[in-house]
This record gives C-alpha cells, sequence and structure tokens, in this order.
C-alpha cells in the first residue's frame, strides 16, 4: 500500500521543523507547549461529528495528524522516537489485544469473550512494566477532560466499595457541598483560594450524582452548552426580527428574549 500524501504532508512537518529555513513558530513548540492545540482540536473534532459534518470532520482530523506528526518529529529530533515507532507500537499492540482476528488458534470469540480478553491481555501488558507499587485509583486518571476524570474515578472507588449507596445519597453530598460553596462567597471579600477548593467540591460531586443516575456528566454538559447556544442563537433571531440591535439590549430586554424563546420551546 502506498500513502504519497500521508508521506507528503510528514515531509512537510518535517521541513517546518528544520533549524535551517524552517517556521520560526513550530521550531519554538515542544510537546508541553502543544498539547492545548491536541486538546482543541480533539473537541473540534468531536463537534464535527455530533454534527454529522463530513467535510468538517475531514478537516479536524487533518489537525489531530498534523498534531501526532509534530509530536512525533519533535521526539525523533531529540532522538527519543519516531513516527514509524509509533505506528509500529500501535499495530503490535492491536495485532496483540486482537488474537481472535490476528491468531488462528484462537478460532471466533462472543463478544463477552473478546471483552474478557481484552482486560486480560491489558491486565499482562500492565504486569511487564516493572513498577514497585500499582496503586488502585492511579494518576493516570487525571489525564481525561475534568469531568470525565470525575466519573472514572467514581466508578473506580465503586468497585473498592467506596461510594454511596443511592442517587439520594449522593444529591445530599452535593447540597452539603453547595452550602459550602456559598458560605465562601457570602462575605463582601472572597477568598479565592477557598472558593476554587470548594468549587472544585462542588463540581466534583455533581459529577458523581450524574454517574449514580446513569448519565455521563460530560456529555450531559455537552447537550446542556448546546442547548444553551441554540437558544441565545434563537434570542439574537428574535431581536433581528423586531428590527432592533443585541449590543444596545439590556439585561432586562435580554431576559424578557429568553423567557420568549423558553414559550417556544415549549
Amino acid at each position: 500500500m502506498n500513502y504519497p500524501e500521508l508521506e507528503r504532508a510528514i515531509s512537510v512537518i518535517k521541513k517546518l521543523r528544520d533549524p535551517d529555513g524552517g517556521c520560526p513558530w513550530d521550531l519554538e513548540q515542544t510537546h508541553e507547549s502543544l498539547l492545548p492545540f491536541l486538546l482543541e482540536e480533539t473537541y473540534e473534532y468531536l463537534h464535527a461529528v455530533e454534527t454529522d459534518n463530513k467535510e468538517e470532520m475531514k478537516d479536524e482530523l487533518g489537525d489531530i495528524l498534523l498534531q501526532v506528526i509534530l509530536h512525533s518529529t519533535i521526539a525523533d529530533q531529540e532522538n527519543n522516537f519516531s513516527i514509524e515507532d509509533v505506528a509500529k507500537n500501535l499495530a503490535d499492540k492491536l495485532i496483540r489485544r486482537h488474537p481472535h482476528v490476528f491468531d488462528e488458534k484462537v478460532g471466533k470469540l462472543s463478544q463477552e469473550q473478546i471483552k474478557e480478553n481484552w482486560q486480560k491481555i491489558k491486565k499482562e501488558e500492565k504486569a511487564e512494566k516493572k513498577q514497585k507499587y500499582q496503586y488502585k485509583l492511579p494518576m493516570k486518571e487525571l489525564a481525561f477532560p475534568a469531568l470525565t476524570s470525575a466519573e472514572r474515578i467514581g466508578k473506580i472507588t465503586k468497585r473498592l466499595n467506596f461510594d454511596w449507596d443511592n442517587a439520594p445519597q449522593v444529591a445530599y453530598k452535593v447540597e452539603e457541598e453547595w452550602q459550602e460553596l456559598k458560605e465562601e462567597i457570602s462575605g463582601p471579600e472572597y477568598n479565592m483560594e477557598r472558593v476554587e477548593e470548594e468549587m472544585g467540591d462542588f463540581l466534583f460531586s455533581v459529577a458523581q450524582l450524574a454517574r449514580h443516575l446513569k448519565l455521563d456528566p460530560e456529555m450531559t454538559l455537552r447537550h446542556a452548552n448546546k442547548k444553551f447556544i441554540s437558544r441565545f442563537q434563537k434570542v439574537e433571531e428574535l431581536i433581528t426580527q423586531d428590527g432592533k440591535k443585541f449590543e444596545e439590549m439590556n439585561q432586562m430586554e435580554l431576559d424578557e428574549y429568553w423567557n420568549q424563546v423558553k414559550n417556544i420551546e415549549r
């Protein structure tokens, strides 16, 4: 199989990172400085999928591929690993974790057997990595978006018998954290360090309530964001239809339009 355009993309990015005539901005980048872009492009691809926009999906996947190649190029220049090493590692892992596809001796497996086999292989891979102690709640759970991390942490602690029994119990905890947050912002001046801590506790407990209600907190919030933007755009449309300018609206007038949109949706 030939992939001339993929090879061209790799050569273009290598040129951008060439100390002799490359792009000054690209040459300044590090693995750490590029992290916000990788996260941003991933979420933009997620939005393209949600809106079923195939052209944007293609474009955003290209932006993600840019990040993969750029990180690999930086690592190659530092004599750590190359894009070829990344591809090899991926292929080896997929073959290793799919013996029912690549090993004729294994044969066909059911969906449940495939899941069990996958977990077994992952455990064996982890056992090969030499570590003095494997924490039951590892720091790697912080690698996800904050709400997702909170949900995953809750799922792990549930398996470890460290969890609330039901949603009402968690709701009580949410109310408790909310009261503590309100106390911190009740005075004329805020201790922002304490406010941030209490806000974090409140959001964490809300994520656990979502988990107990069998809701994905990340997707639930994404849906809420989508609903808010949709309503806000309708507010803008109504203001325009009335021959007014958004910039000239005060808070009370905007609230009236907002309530009008909510009534229309009902």
